[in-house]
């Protein structure tokens, strides 16, 4: 029996949703510097300046789609533009981006409570579909990793695709399989513009998940119809979901 107040069908992401990528991690830049250039005092510096040439190459979006198909190969790049005029060496960089990327895909590991979330969600009968940005060897790589597959009927992954969130196909194909309506359907996921605003594009309720908890940015023009700091808020429990400010 579906679960009150709740749509049939569940459609999430999978990075910073159901998996802590990001969010609550370590700064494994930072470390990959300190481990890598022991000898320097400037390691915060040398963040901001990776900071600034990251936001510079995944602000483009022809190239954030490249680079989110070949992570390890962009974040070279960016380390090698970042710290190449700091007298650092090719081969360094690449050691710098290789660690943190290997770093950070390690610390990767369930929130607390999701994948109970997701498994009491089908026991209801709620049918869930995961749609998840970046290539298919990470993605997949994390599935098996915590065995999230059988927990999902449909997975769209945008390196498998050929396009990705918030391109409005991702979410027409998720409609589709299921042979639903917009309104029998939630998009639940950390990012609002490809998440929130692209599920709204066709009509899909918008569910942030917020979870550090520091709300809507104060200039967002995105408003999802839900904001949650945990899955378990789906089902009820206790700091229940509430509506975007």
């Amino acid at each position: 029996m579906l679960l009150a107040g709740l749509p049939p069908v569940l459609l999430l992401d999978l990075d910073d949703t159901i998996l802590r990528f990001s969010a609550g991690q370590p700064n494994f830049w930072q470390l990959a510097l300190e481990q890598h250039l022991p000898e320097r005092s400037d390691h915060a510096r040398l963040f901001t300046r990776i900071e600034a040439v990251s936001r510079e190459f995944w602000g483009q979006a022809e190239r954030a789609f490249w680079g989110r198909q070949n992570m390890l190969e962009a974040r070279r790049r960016i380390t090698l533009a970042a710290l190449t005029d700091e007298g650092i060496s090719p081969a360094l960089c690449q050691r710098i981006a290789d660690d943190m990327t290997e770093w950070k895909e390690s610390g990767v590991r369930p929130f607390d409570g999701a994948l109970e979330t997701l498994q009491l969600l089908r026991e209801h009968g709620h049918k869930l579909a995961l749609l998840t940005n970046g290539s298919a060897a990470f993605q997949r790589r994390k599935l098996e990793r915590y065995a999230l597959g059988p927990l999902f009927e449909l997975v769209l992954i945008e390196g498998e695709l050929g396009y990705g969130k918030p391109d409005p196909r991702v979410f027409r194909s998720a409609l589709a399989h299921f042979a639903i309506e917009p309104q029998q359907a939630w998009m639940v996921g950390d990012n609002l513009d490809a998440d929130i605003a692209g599920a709204r594009e066709v009509g899909i309720a918008g569910v942030w998940h917020d979870a550090l908890g520091t709300g809507l940015p104060a200039l967002s023009s995105v408003v999802p119809e839900r904001v949650i700091q945990r899955l378990s808020e789906l089902i009820g429990a206790p700091g229940s979901a509430r509506g975007g400010r």
